[in-house]
């Protein structure tokens, strides 16, 4: 069989292998539950280890929840406000919605805050992350935790250029339909709202889907120390196939974990500084515990995240047992080696 074009993807099953490979497929990798318990007894099993990776992430996570809370002081989110309204504007949402007022808001909050938070989780977070992958790949070997550092400074680059380019795509397509809807003078208030909770639906499945292959990608480049960048979002998106109910249901529960640490500072932190207008000890103190708090849930994202990629890959390799499998020709790891390409292709 020729070998395919570098970086394709193709399925290459034979009809004798269809009905075998349907049964495989029907195997779910794993039900939730049992990889949150499993996650839980892992971070339990080693938790000195772990709560000490949770000081690592202590920095990002205080610097996340005070920025979030002053966001509104601060002298970037209105220049980034004024210039997504003149883009609205520019492209014809009317500036009277209040939909379009709010997503304004929303969206120059949540930009705001991630150019605020960059350096820290450039730094901080991506030092954490990669402590806890190397440990749960492989304990013995600390001394190769500096070669994962680079594939994951790459991917970690290239997950925010994907996530940019899933918000771009999203906003592109609310532009077409927008404009479409006013080019057959079928906008209306009724077909207005009808487009914003669509739009709202659609946004929040797309955006969580990108957020976990950069996760599931981010995973990945430590634990095959690949190069990273890319390459590893691709195969994230290869490992993801037919697994994303399971991979939503795991970023559900901690995903409301995180924004319930988020709202406990806001109530006991923020409202009583706003309040006092006097920070004291015990504020600071109780402020430094919800962020480390907010610390352990994060350590505790990237063991699922961890474990899920472990039930992905034990998954895809039944698949390939079974002739399931997907061609993926990577030039700077498998053209020097062409039985590992051949291994990938599917069964005549």
């Amino acid at each position: 069989m020729p070998s395919a074009p570098l970086h394709s993807y193709k399925l290459l099953p034979s009809p004798s292998q269809a009905s075998k490979m349907e049964e495989l497929q029907a195997i779910p990798v794993q039900r939730p539950i049992k990889i949150i318990r499993r996650s839980i007894f892992s971070f339990l099993k080693h938790y000195q280890y772990f709560t000490s990776v949770a000081f690592l992430v202590f920095p990002f996570s205080a610097s996340i929840l005070l920025f979030q809370a002053f966001l509104p002081s601060s002298s970037l989110l209105p220049t980034i406000q004024n210039r997504l309204g003149a883009l609205f504007a520019a492209a014809g949402f009317p500036p009277s919605s209040k939909f379009f007022n709010i997503l304004n808001l929303k969206l120059s909050q949540t930009i705001t805050s991630s150019i605020l938070v960059l350096p820290f989780s450039l730094s901080f977070l991506l030092l954490a992350k990669a402590s806890v992958i190397q440990f749960l790949n492989d304990r013995k070997a600390f001394s190769s935790f500096s070669q994962i550092l680079s594939p994951l400074f790459i991917t970690q680059l290239w997950n925010s250029i994907f996530i940019l380019s899933a918000n771009a795509t999203c906003f592109s397509l609310l532009f077409i339909a927008f404009n479409c809807l006013d080019g057959f003078d079928l906008l209306s208030p009724t077909s207005l709202l009808i487009l914003s909770v669509t739009f709202l639906l659609l946004y929040s499945i797309f955006l969580a889907n990108a957020l976990i292959i950069s996760n599931l990608a981010l995973v990945l480049s430590g634990m095959e120390k690949c190069s990273g960048g890319y390459i590893a979002i691709l195969k994230a998106c290869v490992l993801l196939r037919g697994k994303s109910a399971t991979a939503l249901s795991l970023a559900l529960p901690i995903n409301l974990a995180l924004a319930g640490v988020e709202a406990l500072f806001q109530y006991r932190i923020v409202s009583s500084f706003h309040k006092a207008r006097d920070p004291n000890s015990s504020m600071m103190l109780e402020g430094m515990f919800i962020a480390y708090l907010y610390s352990i849930f994060i350590v505790l994202d990237t063991i699922m995240s961890c474990v899920f990629f472990k039930r992905c890959r034990s998954a895809y390799l039944k698949d390939l047992e079974g002739g399931n499998s997907y061609q993926i020709e990577i030039e700077d790891e498998y053209a020097s080696d062409p039985a590992k390409v051949k291994s990938l292709e599917g069964l005549p």
